[in-house]
């Protein structure tokens, strides 16, 4: 995964969680049918990454989605 460093900030490690740094930063996520899924962000937004079973999982608030 690469992020743009004026988008989105690390704030954890463990777990692995992200945070946007201005409003309507996108995300393309590719889900386990291949379907592509384009996200878009509020400032402040949080999305929380795990793996399990070789897979990434995210989770994030819906209310952080525009």
């Amino acid at each position: 995964m690469d992020f743009d460093e004026d988008e989105w900030i690390s704030i954890s490690n463990n777990p692995v969680i992200f945070q946007t740094k201005k409003n309507d930063v996108s995300l393309e996520i590719e889900d386990t049918s291949h379907k592509l899924h384009k996200l878009i962000f509020k400032n402040g937004a949080k999305f929380q990454m795990f793996r399990v079973t070789g897979k990434f999982r995210l989770t994030w608030n819906d209310d952080d989605i525009v």
